[in-house]
């Protein structure tokens, strides 16, 4: 029987937008040796993975995402904002995740959780403790460009990935002695050819499962929004990707981002590393492909238990009686 572990373990789960299902499957994989985190905290994607967990609602997570094809997806994105400051207003995201979990403050739930954003004025990191969950949720995906910021207290956020796309500083101070971290945000490394062209080099014409055209879909319902602000360089940008195999403006923007996301991730672990650091691989899911959660779970209970297995006694210090 394995001992009573007496150290208080701490969970963070990093962004990679719909990379960040692998979370699902290394909760899983972390349930299976039943390892339970004391708590929580999350950036992005993965602050709504962590939410779930927190609430005690990874089932119900889990059965909407693996029920998501790629129409869902564009339904989801095809969220006009009439504001210059985003392309996508968010609230049909919001009011789906309010419908799941209505009325829940981050103070009431079971595990504590700590949502990270970023300033937008200030480029400091705010991490988000009380209030409701899906206002928090909203404020740390709300990615630059893309999605709208978020007013808060008088305050505008954005993506937390900015700042800190693996919140495992955060956790620490949470009390963690223990920190387990998931980054998904690393899944280019060790390829020889830029993840944002294999989708485009490696297609086999499916509509349903090709990274870019989901992207071109996306970028296709948001082409009369584009005409109607007026923005002269997206347009002509439009125009030139539906000529060319270049990435469309939405995988370049995450792209771009997931860059500086991996620099800050390996800059922050030297000084603030993670007792365990998952780190699954990724790199065949695209940015926004929300629809192949199945082989992101999978992959995350891949590397998890990999993981796990590595640690003396396949890990087993860490299970509670």
């Amino acid at each position: 029987m394995a001992q009573a572990s007496a150290r208080r373990i701490g969970l963070a789960l990093g962004s990679g937008a719909a990379r960040g299902w692998a979370h699902v499957g290394a909760i899983r994989a972390l349930e299976k040796r039943n390892i339970r985190a004391d708590c929580v905290a999350g950036t992005s994607i993965g602050a709504l993975v962590g939410a779930a967990y927190a609430a005690g609602k990874m089932d119900v997570l889990e059965g909407e995402i693996l029920q998501l094809d790629w129409k869902r997806v564009l339904y989801f994105f095809s969220d006009p904002s009439f504001h210059r400051s985003g392309l996508v207003d968010g609230k049909k995201i919001a009011d789906f995740l309010r419908s799941r979990a209505s009325g829940l403050s981050m103070e009431s739930l079971p595990t504590p959780i700590r949502v990270v954003a970023t300033d937008l004025n200030t480029g400091t990191e705010v991490c988000l403790v009380r209030g409701d969950i899906i206002d928090a949720l909203r404020a740390s995906f709300a990615i630059p460009g893309v999605f709208t910021p978020v007013e808060m207290n008088g305050t505008i956020l954005v993506d937390g990935g900015l700042v800190n796309p693996l919140p495992v500083s955060v956790v620490r101070e949470m009390g963690a002695d223990f920190v387990i971290a998931v980054d998904v945000g690393r899944a280019a490394i060790g390829s020889t050819t830029p993840p944002i062209l294999q989708a485009h080099e490696t297609s086999d014409g499916d509509e349903d499962r090709s990274s870019s055209s989901v992207g071109a879909q996306l970028l296709k319902s948001l082409s009369d929004l584009v005409d109607t602000l007026d923005i002269a360089p997206l347009a002509a940008l439009r125009r030139r990707t539906q000529r060319t195999p270049l990435p469309h403006v939405f995988e370049v923007l995450m792209a771009s981002i997931n860059i500086m996301e991996m620099e800050i991730t390996e800059t922050r672990l030297k000084t603030e590393p993670a007792d365990l650091l998952i780190r699954p691989s990724l790199g065949h899911i695209g940015f926004f492909e929300f629809n192949k959660a199945e082989e992101a779970i999978a992959e995350g209970y891949r590397a998890t238990t990999a993981a796990l297995n590595a640690l003396p006694d396949g890990g087993r210090f860490l299970v509670r009686d």
